[in-house]
């Protein structure tokens, strides 16, 4: 599998675990010490994956129980080394988000490294 599917592979397990409230999928996608950081309409929100991750399972039912509709699009996907940078537009929570990620490839594996997200609409 290239790169750019494994990093694709990432995104889709990162979005499932947020559409099914699935920490566990969160916490899959990113590293252990991976930072989220954007802004809501109420402001900066900063965490780190432990409190991400919780973020993500609190919310009951989950988008998908909700029957939320799901959108997910690769905007770009910039590799260089071992190292690259992904932008997404995402549907979560009634919001459409564009998401910049920076993923390292550590053994062998691509995972999310920071977060940053803007509310598009």
């Amino acid at each position: 599998m290239s790169d750019k599917e494994q990093i694709k592979q990432c995104i889709d397990l990162y979005y499932a675990g947020c559409c099914e409230s699935d920490s566990s999928k969160i916490k899959e996608a990113f590293d252990n010490n991976a930072m989220i950081s954007g802004y809501l309409p109420d402001g900066l929100h900063e965490m780190n994956l432990d409190e991400f991750s919780k973020f993500v399972s609190d919310q009951q039912p989950s988008p998908k129980e909700k029957g939320d509709k799901e959108f997910l699009e690769i905007i770009s996907c910039e590799i260089v080394g071992e190292t690259a940078i992904v932008q997404i537009r995402e549907a979560y929570l009634g919001m459409i988000f564009i998401d910049s990620f920076s993923f390292l490839k550590k053994d062998n594996a691509w995972k999310i490294y920071t977060k940053l997200f803007h509310v598009e609409s």
